[in-house]
């Protein structure tokens, strides 16, 4: 419908009517209209009377015509007037006319609504008088900015009503004339409900919905405050990390709303063991974060910390039982040698927390600078490895295993090298530590075991078919997926068989959980992939353990092999690993073959493979067609030298 299709449903006032279009329309009233006498008796009077008479009854049809008119209008006026009062009084927003003075002169039902009185209360009052006291300068401030003219000026405060309540308004107030009078009209918008939403957010964003403690953001505000407090004053304060042991197992056991209500039981308490001046915050899930300010010796802080695993530890009944949890804490003091801020503070505290979780639980930990120093160097390392890893700077050697009787190459090693842009090639003791139990472990990992078949494949397109055996980090062994990325690797290389990827665990891993091993062997077995347990004679593995492991190869650790020629323990190990092997159907290597005289010894004693500097160094994958070559040209010498 266009604009002019519109119906406009708003009563209005009727245009006047024209004197000659009011004439033509009595004229038309009269011809329908009874004569006021017979005909034939209006027929006898002179020309002039009838004209005379059919004037007066036209003219007194005009006034009916006006008078219904100025009705109509009268009555169209009045419903406008109502509907405007009624728009006025019932409005969203409440409107007040004031005098210069501030006096109310005229103010709406909706706003003596807002604030709870009656209309009567409004008039002839100040309007000042009901703004609440803190706001007063706000409003008084409103007024004098305003400037002249239709200008419109905007501010929030807080009117006091008659009850008791604050209301929150926006009011709006510009000048006006009312009758050459001037005025100031205001508006009034109630804004309660958006300011208590406001509230609401500017809690949650600092304090906890749970417990009611501030929250992170909040508590590292309070932190640094109370740090330049303890620098101006030279006072000590402690940061204590928090950490529940044993939530969640009671959070999975009997559902969220007991973990909660764990969670605020074990808060309060811990803020009873707090004294006035100190703080407690909760960092989110089970981690809370205490600020103890004002420490005068280290017995007043032991004393709090040992409340604070009592508090901790509060039972809390459900279902005719106690449920408990313990903390372990972490603690860090202010001053320390060098300027520090809040958020290395949590941090210290967090480390030494993880340290209280190490030694048992439900206990506290001090922080240990040097020992921060140490994890911060890893930490760089790990970093600069990550990048080692992406630039392509770790390389893979190869070393030789051999059998010793027949002189067949039997397969390879693949170590881990790092061509180190400023120190050289690295050898993995120089670097590989730092990935222990680190994600870095499994991405190398993932990367040997690949480049590893890579260098299978490539080999192959020589005419050489070559087993090699790759170290697994524990961590890694221990993932969910090992087994499944092991298959997508191989998947990658289909000309690479099975039998040729051997993998290779330190005893020691294997024995931190052998359940875990045990399966992750059996389900590479199954895709043709063998294990070997390499350094074997350090873990001290019971036969049960060995029986369980099922591996296809014994490493004996070249500790034992170095010094058989002169420590008689040393060859008794090595003869009882040999022994083993026989026993479980296990092949044996030796590892660490550094003379011949090694070579000819292990052979008496039954052992045939071996690997070693006395055989070969590891090297570059280039180098082994050649190495191969040399190697066989020199078999028949030195089987003669055995024989």
């Amino acid at each position: 419908m266009s604009h002019a299709q519109k119906v406009d449903t708003e009563p209005r006032l009727r245009s006047p009517v024209s004197i000659n279009t009011l004439r033509q329309r009595a004229q038309m009233v009269f011809k329908r209209a009874q004569p006021i006498l017979p005909k034939d008796d209006l027929d006898r009077l002179p020309q002039a009377t009838q004209k005379l008479l059919h004037e007066l009854q036209v003219y007194q049809i005009e006034l009916e015509m006006q008078n219904d008119e100025l009705r109509q209008a009268h009555e169209t006026l009045e419903r406008t007037r109502a509907r405007y009062f009624d728009l006025y009084d019932l409005a969203p927003v409440g409107y007040v006319t004031l005098a210069g003075s501030g006096r109310i002169l005229e103010a709406n039902l909706t706003l003596a609504n807002l604030l709870g009185v009656h209309r009567s209360a409004l008039v002839e009052h100040f309007l000042h008088s009901f703004v609440a006291a803190q706001h007063q300068h706000v409003f008084y401030l409103l007024l004098q900015s305003l400037p002249e003219g239709d200008s419109t000026r905007t501010c929030e405060l807080q009117l006091s009503c008659p009850d008791g309540r604050l209301l929150w308004v926006q009011l709006q107030a510009n000048h006006a004339l009312d009758n050459g009078t001037p005025v100031l009209r205001l508006v009034l918008s109630d804004i309660s409900q958006l300011k208590s939403a406001e509230q609401r957010l500017e809690y949650l964003a600092h304090y906890d919905d749970l417990t009611g403690l501030p929250n992170r953001q909040l508590k590292a505000d309070q932190l640094q405050q109370a740090i330049e407090k303890a620098r101006l004053s030279g006072e000590h304060l402690a940061v204590v990390y928090i950490d529940l042991d044993g939530f969640k197992r009671i959070n999975d056991q009997y559902g969220h709303d007991v973990g909660d209500k764990l969670l605020i039981e074990v808060a309060h308490h811990m803020q009873q063991a707090l004294r006035p001046g100190d703080s407690l915050a909760r960092l989110g899930g089970d981690e809370f974060v205490a600020v103890l300010n004002n420490l005068n010796d280290t017995r007043t802080c032991e004393i709090l910390l040992q409340g604070l695993l009592d508090a901790a530890a509060h039972p809390l009944p459900y279902e005719h039982q106690q449920l408990q949890v313990t903390a372990s804490l972490g603690v860090t003091f202010y001053p320390q040698a060098e300027e520090i801020d809040g958020d290395q503070m949590l941090r210290q505290a967090d480390q030494a927390m993880y340290r209280a979780k190490l030694v048992g639980k439900n206990s506290y930990q001090f922080f240990d600078a040097q020992q921060d120093q140490l994890v911060r160097g890893q930490h760089l390392e790990q970093h600069r490895l990550q990048q080692a890893l992406a630039n392509q700077e770790l390389v893979l050697y190869f070393q030789p295993k051999v059998n010793l009787r027949s002189g067949q190459v039997i397969g390879v090693e693949a170590l881990i090298r790092w061509q180190h842009p400023e120190c050289g090639l690295l050898a993995p003791a120089a670097f590989l530590s730092v990935t222990e139990g680190h994600s870095l472990a499994i991405d190398i990992g993932e990367w040997v075991i690949n480049q590893a078949l890579t260098q299978i494949e490539l080999w192959q397109a020589q005419g050489l078919e070559m087993a090699v055996s790759v170290n697994v980090d524990a961590h890694h062994l221990q993932q969910a997926d090992f087994v499944p990325q092991l298959q997508g690797l191989m998947a990658r290389h289909p000309t690479v068989q099975p039998w040729q990827l051997e993998l290779e665990i330190l005893e020691n891993s294997a024995l931190q959980d052998v359940g875990s091993a045990s399966q992750v062997i059996e389900d590479c077995q199954l895709l043709g992939i063998c294990f070997a347990l390499d350094d074997f004679g350090t873990g001290y593995s019971s036969l049960t353990y060995l029986k369980r492991l099922r591996v296809a190869m014994l490493k004996i650790d070249q500790s034992f092999v170095r010094d058989m020629l002169d420590d008689p323990d040393d060859l008794s190990i090595l003869e009882g690993i040999l022994g083993l092997g026989r026993a479980f159907h296990c092949a044996v290597i030796a590892e660490g073959v550094e003379t011949s005289a090694h070579g000819e010894l292990l052979l008496q004693l039954g052992c045939e493979l071996a690997q070693g500097y006395g055989i070969a160094r590891p090297m570059p994958a280039q180098n082994l067609p050649d190495w191969i070559k040399s190697w066989q040209q020199n078999v028949p010498s030195r089987q003669a030298q055995i024989a």
